[in-house]
C-alpha cells in the first residue's frame, strides 16, 4: 500500500472524506473504472439498496444478489462488474482481477446454467460519473482519498464496515477518521 499522494486512476479506490454529506457519497467507497481526459467514472461499493436483482429483471429468481446504489447517475440503468475474467464478453479490465459490463445476455445464460455464483458479480443502479477535470477539483478540494487497497480485499467487507476496511494502513490521520461522528451534529 503506498501512503504518498495518489492519483485516480482506473483501479484505484476513492474513499470520501469523513464529513461529505452527500446522499450518494457520505462514507462512500468508489472503486474508479475509468479517469481520463474525458471524466470518470466509478461504482460506489458500498451503497446496497432495498432492492434485489428480481425487482429489476424479473426472469432471475434462484439467483437474486443484492443491489448496490452506483452513484447519482443513470439510476434507471444496470452495471455490473464481475471476477469472470475474459469469460463475459465486452468486459473492460479495471483490475487484473475486476471487470465492468460486458453482454448482459451471456451474463444471463450462464446464470441460468449456474456458472455464475453471487460472489463472482455484483450488480448496481446506476454510476457515479465526473465530467472532464470534475474529480481532480474534487481531489484539490480533499473530497476524496486515492487508495491502491485490494478491491479484492474490500469486497469480502461488509458495506457497512467498507469505509473503515479502505482507510486501514493509510497512516495515523486516515486511521482518526474512523472515529469522527457520520453525522457532525451528533458531536
Amino acid at each position: 500500500m503506498s501512503l504518498g499522494k495518489l492519483e485516480p486512476t482506473s483501479g484505484r479506490i476513492l474513499i470520501s472524506e469523513p464529513f461529505l454529506q452527500d446522499f450518494y457519497f457520505r462514507r462512500a467507497v468508489v472503486l474508479l473504472a475509468e479517469h481520463n481526459q474525458d471524466g470518470s467514472f466509478g461504482l460506489i461499493l458500498n451503497k446496497p439498496i432495498e432492492s434485489r436483482l428480481s425487482d429489476v429483471m424479473n426472469e432471475f429468481t434462484d439467483f437474486n444478489p443484492s443491489l448496490y446504489l452506483g452513484g447519482p447517475v443513470q439510476t434507471d440503468a444496470l452495471f455490473f462488474i464481475h471476477r469472470l475474467g475474459d469469460k463475459i464478453e465486452d468486459s473492460l479490465l479495471i483490475t487484473e482481477n475486476i471487470r465492468w459490463g460486458g453482454n448482459i445476455e451471456q451474463v444471463k445464460e450462464m446464470i441460468h446454467a449456474n456458472q455464475i455464483t453471487e460472489n463472482d458479480i455484483r450488480f448496481f443502479v446506476g454510476y457515479s460519473g465526473w465530467s472532464p477535470n470534475q474529480l481532480d477539483r474534487e481531489m484539490e478540494q480533499k473530497a476524496w482519498l486515492v487508495s491502491d487497497k485490494k478491491i479484492e480485499t474490500l469486497m469480502n467487507a461488509e458495506p457497512e464496515q467498507m469505509w473503515e476496511r479502505a482507510l486501514e494502513n493509510m497512516g495515523s490521520v486516515y486511521k482518526q477518521w474512523v472515529n469522527f461522528p457520520a453525522d457532525p451534529t451528533w458531536n
